[in-house]
């Protein structure tokens, strides 16, 4: 269900509106390089500074531009289960193959609170669910006991986004769950260490700006071309690293605005990167061949 690379988009703004066309435009970069997903409105979606109205309506123009050509992988989560509910009804409603549901930041609910919390809406709505562990941003992890226990009584909650950081936790996970439970990488620079423990692709940042590179890499993985997976791995590392070098969407939007393919606008409190980021990040792309 979810093998192979899968982007993270950013979401475009321009004059303070969401950039259809710049969206739109992205959307035809990924499906031309042979992306297997795209996920609209996650954490690199600047999700929590869109409104309602605004999720719902990328989530549609996300469907409308893919055109089953690639999967998408709507964000829906919420630390707010029935906003999460509504969410992900109405990405149901617009035709997404699948959700992407994040940890309940902010309110630090127990295992037992984020158990619930996953179960209600996967009885909510009918679609395939990936679970988002990312205690960097939500304070709070999923438990590898809680995974075990949703997969085995939730049969639509098929997968996780790992964005801890642990590669051990693919093996803690895969113990605990059903053979065909599928893990991902949630982070860039993880994602070979994660394949050679059974993960399935990545969740990328970084394909937002280099689609076919990051598919290359994760094509050699699920090939078990370690040799080339560490090759690549190896000439993107510093890349990987920069991306993050502020808080992500930041860089990432700094590398496609020069590019010419959207503003560089955030939403507040987000804001551009700092210049002496911006020509650190700047030299990590001429260096990797990507300028």
């Amino acid at each position: 269900m979810f093998e192979g690379t899968y982007t993270a988009l950013v979401t475009p703004f321009r004059n303070g509106q969401v950039d259809v066309k710049a969206f739109e435009e992205l959307i035809e970069r990924q499906v031309a390089e042979g992306i297997e997903g795209i996920v609209p409105v996650g954490t690199t979606g600047e999700s929590p500074t869109l409104s309602m109205q605004e999720h719902l309506r990328v989530i549609e123009l996300a469907v409308q531009f893919a055109k089953k050509r690639t999967k998408v992988v709507a964000g829906t989560g919420s630390n707010s289960t029935a906003e999460a509910i509504e969410l992900s009804a109405g990405a149901q409603r617009a035709n997404a193959d699948a959700l992407l549901q994040v940890a309940p930041y902010y309110n630090k609910p127990s295992s037992e609170g984020m158990f619930q919390h996953f179960r209600a809406i996967a009885k909510a709505v009918n679609l395939p669910i990936m679970l988002y562990s990312v205690p960097g941003r939500c304070v709070v992890e999923i438990a590898v006991e809680t995974i075990g226990r949703l997969a085995q009584e939730c049969p639509t909650i098929r997968a996780i986004k790992e964005a801890g950081g642990k590669a051990e936790r693919v093996d803690a996970i895969r113990k605990v769950v059903p053979a065909d439970f599928e893990v991902t990488s949630g982070d860039d620079g993880m994602t070979v260490e994660f394949m050679k423990r059974g993960a399935v692709g990545v969740v990328s940042v970084a394909s937002n700006l280099m689609p076919a590179e990051v598919k290359a890499l994760v094509d050699a993985a699920r090939r078990k071309d370690w040799k080339k997976a560490a090759e690549l791995h190896a000439k993107y590392a510093a890349v990987f690293r920069d991306l993050f070098i502020e808080s992500n969407p930041g860089p990432v939007k700094a590398a496609m605005a020069a590019k010419g393919w959207l503003a560089e606008e955030l939403r507040l409190p987000l804001v551009p990167i700092t210049e002496a980021n911006r020509q650190k990040l700047f030299a990590t792309l001429q260096e990797a061949g990507l300028r």
